[in-house]
């Protein structure tokens, strides 16, 4: 990675630390979804900071951005798009939707029903869209940034194993240390440190970032690592459902955009090791017989933190 590079991404993450108290794991992951070309979930209670790390990545990057608000009465159409006959054409004219963006902000995702959520799956894997037998390609860079609150909350659908795993990693936020919501409130006391953010990349630095992300070595030993995570999530009794070749690869992205990260260009295997809960949680399905008093995805992250235990790093 040229220097200039380095250091734009260190800008890039200090301007949404500024937004974003305290929270520097999340933003840091977020950015690794970035680099990699990933879409991101993002999952916690209400109030906490989802949609306002978004906004501020959007803010950071001068490439289009749309805000979906999800509701139980939103339609596929209103996020893809629709056909509107054109009296002075005599024929009907697409309109674009809110999907036709750079970074799409998918606001409390799992509030809209399945049939809607469903809208996003063709976006999201080919970055296109099909409208009434007609396809359109989506702009590029394209990054689905989507927020969704526990699935126990009242009003709430929960996403399906194949809307999942479109996303490269699912990340909590938690809430701030008391210090750090103390800071807050002094810093939003007249305005929201949202509203002084600059862009410092364009579309081109991001894809430009992201190809050579692509190009960040991978040793053969760390492939065999991940492979060896992979196959025991399969083989475990206490998973359903383990992680698909789909998952393999996205983890294998990610640790590549790490590296990066980290201004190196080659991977290590506390890449792949860190990156595991975030990449492969979402997309575990857990067996109810084993499933412990913790909720869900506690009991999902502790087994899996469990399984790397017993799995040798290579050296």
């Amino acid at each position: 990675m040229i220097i200039s590079t380095a250091h734009r991404l260190r800008d890039l993450q200090q301007a949404i630390e500024g937004v974003i108290r305290g929270k520097t794991e999340a933003i840091r992951l977020s950015l690794v979804a970035l680099l990699a070309g990933g879409h991101l979930l993002v999952e916690d209670v209400p109030g906490v900071g989802k949609t306002t790390l978004a906004q501020a990545i959007a803010r950071c990057l001068d490439c289009g951005f749309q805000r979906i608000q999800f509701t139980s009465d939103l339609l596929p159409s209103d996020i893809v798009g629709v056909s509107i006959y054109n009296q002075q054409l005599g024929d009907f004219e697409f309109k674009p939707g809110p999907i036709f963006a750079n970074i799409v902000l998918a606001d409390e995702i799992n509030r809209t029903t399945p049939k809607t959520q469903s809208s996003l799956l063709e976006a999201m894997a080919e970055g296109r869209v099909t409208v009434e037998n007609r396809t359109f390609d989506l702009p590029r860079p394209f990054l689905v940034m989507a927020t969704q609150n526990p699935a126990e909350h009242h009003g709430t659908y929960p996403l399906p194993e194949s809307q999942l795993d479109r996303f490269m990693m699912r990340i909590r936020m938690g809430y701030p240390s008391l210090d750090e919501e103390k800071e807050i409130l002094r810093r939003q006391a007249k305005s929201h440190p949202l509203e002084r953010l600059v862009p410092l990349l364009t579309a081109g630095d991001l894809m430009a970032m992201q190809e050579e992300v692509r190009g960040v070595r991978v040793e053969d030993s760390l492939i065999d690592y991940l492979m060896a995570i992979v196959s025991a999530t399969r083989a475990s009794e206490s998973f359903d459902l383990g992680i698909s070749p789909r998952g393999s690869l996205t983890l294998y992205r990610a640790a590549q955009a790490m590296a990066f990260s980290e201004d190196r260009d080659y991977c290590i295997a506390d890449d792949i090791k860190r990156l595991v809960v975030p990449v492969f949680g979402h997309r575990i399905v857990l067996n109810p017989r084993h499933a412990g008093h913790q909720g869900r995805t506690d009991e999902v992250e502790r087994l899996l933190g469990d399984l790397l235990e017993t799995i040798p790093v290579p050296l």
